[in-house]
């Protein structure tokens, strides 16, 4: 029996079982726990260089460390500080950083896509946004119709803040929410009022940002479906363009922060499934359309055509349209997929501004493309942003083991595979990680746990 448009579908306790094992999101392939520090200043050096012979628009990802708490459930790379005039030794970085990478570009400094990120970009004051987005733009050459998007918290992000962002340029804004139940937030030590959130999307609109995103994520300490269904209930009163519906990825031996949570409470297994299929049915009934894995967005949103048209793609910064051939990445930690290769900034403010005060390039890891591996990340892009692959006349040839696998998660209901073409279905893309997994070819012996796929 076949779900409605607007019914999730039907998981067994048995394929629950079997499919929610850790695996990669993969926001880029090969993934992060294969990276050596093969890829090194000098590599990277060589890479800017290659993709400053193209003539092609790039995208710059800028990465913002700074946030004023700590949240107990974040993953993502931070540094706490209080006042704001501890990022300006950092800016100074950047900018540096930013020079060394553009005399390796030469010409090449169109820009069609712009995320800064973090931490919270809002840490910085008005007077630091200014000076590092007129750095961007004295460095590089901003294209009219580009995407220029930035991350904030609606509890540290102010009215005159917004105001400036959207003077100079920003047309996108993504805001994280998590969750808006006041026992959960006081579990992931997150304190962010209804309120907050819905003035900071009201004034959004009335400035003209457009792509208004919010950040969610289910099975988090305390979420109950009685409280999250309350949760995406209010969210979906102020109605954000998109949101992101993100799968809690507890990994406390990555980050140990999650060692303050109180796990007694995390939902797991199907209890978490149940989360995420609440999420999924009211997005649904209220008229957004599933985007990739885990987004939705209205019909309208340019995400929701791209996917229409199967053009959807995706990059560290999460689903996009205008997702550049290059991705120059500044910042501590920040990684650029640019010539060829992955690159990693280190994790280290201090290493990051040591170098760059040097003239070098801060790069610690990452790893060189291979053309199997450029073959393998298309497949893994179409899978996970469009849900369909064609593997091309050679499939049989070149793909026999992967198109085995593949037809045994056809009698799980999972895909459809028409000679080369393969299709997710509705209940494969709850799993869809799982499928783009079959072509992985690292993922083996990485040695660094995964998230699990629910």
């Amino acid at each position: 029996m076949r779900a409605g448009p607007n019914e999730f579908p039907k998981v067994s306790d048995a394929l629950l079982r079997k499919l929610d094992v850790p695996v990669p999101r993969y926001t880029s392939y090969p993934t992060a726990p294969v990276w050596t520090e093969e890829i090194g200043p000098g590599a990277y050096a060589s890479a800017l260089a290659r993709a400053g012979q193209k003539d092609a628009p790039l995208s710059l990802y800028v990465h913002i460390p700074f946030c004023k708490e700590r949240c107990s459930f974040c993953g993502c790379n931070v540094a706490i500080a209080r006042s704001s005039s501890t990022a300006d030794p950092y800016l100074a970085s950047l900018l540096r950083e930013m020079d060394a990478v553009c005399d390796l570009l030469g010409s090449r400094r169109s820009l069609s896509q712009i995320h800064w990120g973090g931490g919270t970009p809002t840490f910085l004051d008005e007077r630091q946004i200014a000076q590092l987005f007129t750095a961007i733009s004295s460095r590089f050459g901003i294209l009219p119709d580009a995407e220029v998007a930035v991350e904030i918290d609606p509890k540290v992000t102010s009215r005159s803040q917004l105001e400036l962002l959207r003077a100079l340029g920003f047309n996108r804004l993504s805001m994280g929410v998590q969750d808006l139940d006041p026992a959960v937030q006081e579990a992931i030590s997150r304190i962010q009022t209804p309120e907050e959130t819905r003035a900071m999307l009201d004034a959004a609109r009335e400035l003209g940002f457009r792509g208004i995103n919010f950040d969610l994520i289910y099975g988090l300490p305390r979420q109950t479906p009685r409280s999250w269904s309350r949760t995406i209930e209010q969210v979906l009163e102020m109605g954000p363009d998109r949101a992101a519906v993100y799968a809690f990825a507890h990994v406390p031996d990555v980050r140990p922060n999650q060692k303050r949570l109180p796990t007694v409470d995390l939902p797991r297994g199907l209890d978490k499934l149940q989360l995420f299929r609440i999420a999924w049915e009211a997005f649904t009934k209220a008229g957004y359309r599933p985007i990739g894995m885990d987004h939705f967005a209205r019909p309208d949103d340019e995400l929701s055509q791209a996917q229409s048209r199967r053009t959807l793609t995706r990059n560290f910064q999460g689903y996009s349209v205008r997702a550049a051939s290059d991705v120059v990445a500044v910042g501590v930690s920040a990684i650029s997929d640019v010539g060829g290769v992955y690159a990693q900034n280190t994790h280290s403010i201090s290493r990051y501004g040591s170098a760059v005060a040097r003239g070098e390039l801060a790069t610690e890891r990452g790893v060189p493309l291979s053309a199997d591996d450029v073959v393998r990340r298309r497949i893994i892009t179409q899978i996970m942003c469009n849900f369909f692959v064609d593997l091309g006349p050679s499939a049989e040839e070149e793909f026999a083991g992967e198109l085995s696998r593949l037809r045994e998660l056809a009698g799980e209901g999972l895909v459809t595979v028409n000679g080369p073409e393969v299709e997710v279905t509705p209940l494969g893309r709850i799993f869809v990680r799982n499928v783009a997994s079959i072509f992985d070819g690292y993922l083996t012996g990485h040695g660094r746990p995964f998230s699990r796929a629910v």
